[in-house]
């Protein structure tokens, strides 16, 4: 084999190669990026169950109203009570409210933790809009230190125009506080989940 001709097979492995490098950078790249683009995706759309966050309310109050409920729980691994102020309220649609919900470090050390949060029945979602929430922001609690945190919302009046939802009587806000590392919660939810007595 001439110098030649092993020039253009080696030009053609190393191409190759760096194909191959690039596809696998890329997926990897997919990869990381696929949950925060999920998590932006489900906040716009209220895709399965996920309020939608909006920075202000400009929507008309109905006369219509409608049952929240408010569920908080603690994933095991973290020693945290947390619970809102009030279990439930009757809101009319578009009117702004906002509910306060009290964490407390139960545990002898610090321990840092982060919210996440869903809406059942899931295309209630697309309704329920949070103005200000405490949802993926770490916190780190000392011995026995209790945190207040609100969560202002709103349910978008057009619920009353889908068919789907526009008989609903009640609707459920979930939070689930889960230990965190970075940011980031460390457990996925799981059935071991602990509601909170209210």
């Amino acid at each position: 084999m001439s110098m030649a001709e092993s020039t253009p097979n080696q030009r053609r492995m190393h191409r190759t190669a760096f194909v191959c490098l690039g596809v696998a950078v890329g997926m990897i790249g997919l990869a990381y990026a696929s949950v925060p683009l999920y998590d932006l995706f489900c906040r716009v759309t209220g895709f399965d169950g996920t309020p939608i966050v909006r920075d202000s309310n400009a929507s008309e109050v109905l006369e219509r109203s409608i049952s929240v409920r408010f569920d908080s729980n603690v994933a095991p691994g973290l020693s945290w009570s947390f619970s809102p102020e009030k279990p439930e309220v009757t809101v009319k649609l578009g009117e702004t409210t906002t509910v306060y919900y009290k964490v407390t470090n139960t545990g002898d050390k610090p321990a840092t933790g982060i919210a996440t949060y869903n809406v059942q029945p899931d295309l209630a979602g697309t309704y329920f809009s949070k103005l200000e929430c405490f949802c993926f922001t770490e916190q780190t609690l000392q011995p026995g230190e209790t945190l207040e945190s609100a969560v202002v919302f709103y349910v978008d009046p057009r619920l009353a125009q889908d068919s789907d939802v526009k008989d609903l009587s009640s609707i459920t806000l979930s939070y689930t506080y889960f230990p965190s590392k970075a940011g980031k919660p460390v457990a996925e939810a799981t059935s071991s989940t602990t509601p909170i007595a209210q």
